[in-house]
């Protein structure tokens, strides 16, 4: 048992030198340094009650600050990424109402052109039946097709000047 006792002991001292190391490579920090010679580390070093309950409380905050801080980033992707897929819906909605709207208007101007085209040669056929009519006419009666009138004084006096 005795040399059990001393395994332990040894194993103890070396921890606690090795602790010490690491403790005197961080007090001789220059940040650390600077912060124990600030009132407030003066304050913490003269109560180490305060000390260890600032250490606990800042320690156990660490995790729910965290979670808080990763839940405001995933928000704020989400949101970027829902105003994208959102403002994508609008403009892919907007770009089928816009080809349907260009779609009833080409449609819509076709069916004018075709109207004003069959206008156009119904026209033109009922001028050109009433033209040669007329001219039928005209030879068979070797005469004027309109019965004359006589001219106004206006007509007169624009003609012979």
């Amino acid at each position: 048992m005795a040399s059990a006792e001393n395994i332990y002991r040894e194993k103890m001292q070396e921890l606690q030198k090795q602790l010490n190391k690491v403790m005197q490579t961080i007090n001789n920090h220059s940040k650390v340094e600077a912060f124990l010679n600030s009132p407030f580390g003066q304050y913490l070093d003269q109560h180490p009650f305060v000390t260890l309950s600032l250490l606990v409380f800042v320690s156990l905050s660490a995790v729910p600050v965290g979670l808080f801080l990763t839940l405001i980033v995933g928000t704020a992707i989400a949101a970027c990424l829902a105003v994208l897929i959102i403002e994508g819906i609008v403009i892919s909605v907007g770009g089928v109402a816009l080809f349907c709207v260009l779609f009833g208007l080409a449609v819509m101007s076709l069916g004018v052109a075709a109207v004003l085209c069959v206008s156009y040669v119904v026209g033109s056929s009922i001028l050109n039946y009433m033209h040669a009519y007329r001219m039928a006419v005209g030879t068979q009666r070797s005469g004027p097709m309109l019965p004359a009138r006589e001219m106004t004084t206006a007509e007169k006096s624009f003609k012979t000047s």
